[in-house]
């Protein structure tokens, strides 16, 4: 069903690769698209940073605010992704 991972591959490789397959096959675009009759869920956030360069914190925050909109979207949530 799914194919063994590669450990000796470097996870930007493996990452850069997926990467490449999600924009040839416009896979975050068809997630929306797919579900153009579901309900809309928004996610309101801010901008990135407002005071100069970004710490840990604001990595932490980008990680929980992308999970719930992927965990909305698996729920079958029509999330349009548009950051700031």
């Amino acid at each position: 069903m799914y194919k063994p991972i590669n450990i000796k591959e470097k996870l930007s490789d493996m990452d850069n690769r997926i990467s490449e397959y999600w924009d040839k096959k416009s896979i975050m675009e068809k997630s929306v698209s797919n579900r153009e009759d579901k309900p809309q869920f928004i996610f309101y956030e801010g901008p990135p940073t407002a005071s100069g360069k970004p710490g840990i914190h604001h990595v932490m925050a980008r990680t929980l605010k992308d999970t719930v909109c992927r965990y909305k979207t698996m729920r079958g949530y029509k999330v349009k992704r548009k950051a700031g």
